[in-house]
């Protein structure tokens, strides 16, 4: 096999920030992607980053909070097929410094605590599907595939 052609793979990481049965999200906008649904603090992997550097990275980012990388929880892992095929890790953390915010104003617009029971129908789907394995105890699924 030439290694050059060999198949590859994306990651993207996301976190849960959870709060009295609410999740926290941000309305996305000027991304060229999704624009106008909720996401939740999230981004790619980055070269030379370790996934809890990036979870890490991202909720300074994007939520304007601190956490601790040791405290992360690994929630769900998602195979998903978009342009790309993505392999997503979907984190919680039990505390954080600072109160989330949108914290990229160029990118997002709307932000805020939604109940689990009642997200927003904007939200995107692959944060729908995730949230709710999480909630059910189901560490692996795939979304996109026929």
């Amino acid at each position: 096999m030439n290694i050059n052609k060999r198949f590859t793979i994306r990651c993207a990481v996301y976190l849960f920030l959870i709060k009295a049965n609410k999740l926290f999200l941000i309305q996305r906008k000027n991304t060229g992607w999704e624009d106008g649904k909720y996401g939740v603090p999230s981004g790619h992997l980055e070269e030379n980053e370790t996934v809890r550097e990036a979870v890490f990275r991202e909720a300074k980012e994007e939520a304007k909070i601190d956490i601790e990388k040791n405290k992360l929880k690994i929630v769900h892992i998602m195979h998903r097929k978009s342009n790309f095929d993505y392999i997503d890790l979907y984190f919680t953390i039990k505390n954080w410094k600072g109160e989330p915010t949108n914290a990229e104003e160029g990118k997002s617009d709307k932000y805020g605590w939604f109940s689990f029971d009642n997200l927003p129908n904007n939200t995107l789907t692959n944060i729908k599907v995730a949230f709710e394995n999480y909630r059910n105890s189901i560490l692996l699924s795939e979304l996109g595939f026929s």
